[in-house]
């Protein structure tokens, strides 16, 4: 089970790094050379996924499953997005918004689906942060982030997710943002919950990977950096000590 292997490395005192990749943004050229990269040094798990999605998304999976052993997990921007042969996927209820569609709504709709195609699903806290401009997520979930300056209201609907029964925290900046998630704020998040907290949107450089991890980043995301230069992937593997 993916989560329980998160669990166990969080355990441990380690860190873990994903990978984002955007069946949209990734050209056939630069897959081939991340698939290569990552055969010789692979992240924990792979995310496959978007806001906004217009590309199939079975192509793309099948390519990896066939070349890489490693756990492929879905990021769905819409219960469309469900397909079978995924190891798992983030269950994804948006706290940070008021979109009912996203906290429950989207969900019944993919419970079926999910249970049919046996995804292990892993119920995810996700909270839009300010990154500095607007966002594909922010303007397709039609929802306002939590301001980067108020990290009282990202504790407190991080504890509120906790209680609810999440399992995993997702805090996110968005793809391409600005300023990733502030390190006072994963500080703060984290000192206030016991479930793993994820970090994701603008680490663009290993050293913004190493202050997400510094704070108590549990799990760090990478995906526009690397679809835009493919050779920073070494660098990030050695900021995460992989």
């Amino acid at each position: 089970m993916i989560y329980e292997n998160i669990l166990s490395v969080i355990s441990k005192g380690e860190k873990l790094l994903s990978f984002l990749i955007d069946p949209d943004k990734c050209s056939d050229a630069t897959m081939e050379q991340l698939v290569a990269g990552m055969k010789k040094r692979t992240p924990h798990f792979l995310l496959v996924g978007g806001s906004l999605i217009s590309t199939p998304v079975e192509p793309l999976l099948g390519f990896l499953k066939k070349n890489l052993d490693i756990p492929i997990v879905l990021y769905p921007g819409h219960s469309s997005h469900v397909v079978q042969g995924f190891d798992a996927m983030l269950f994804l209820s948006m706290i940070s918004g008021r979109n009912p569609e996203l906290l429950i709504g989207n969900h019944v709709i993919a419970a079926p689906t999910i249970r049919r195609y046996s995804i292990e699903p892993i119920s995810t806290g996700y909270m839009l942060i300010d990154g500095g401009h607007l966002t594909s997520v922010e303007y397709i979930s039609n929802t306002r982030p939590i301001p980067a300056d108020k990290p009282d209201i990202a504790v407190a609907t991080a504890i509120a997710g906790e209680m609810i029964g999440m399992k995993l925290i997702y805090m996110d900046a968005g793809s391409g943002a600005y300023s990733p998630v502030p390190a006072c704020i994963i500080s703060r998040v984290k000192a206030n919950t016991s479930i793993p907290l994820m970090i994701g949107g603008g680490i663009d450089t290993p050293e913004k990977l190493a202050t997400a991890y510094q704070h108590g980043a549990d799990i760090v995301v990478i995906g526009n950096a690397l679809e835009k230069n493919p050779e920073l992937l070494n660098s990030f593997m050695d900021a995460a000590k992989l």
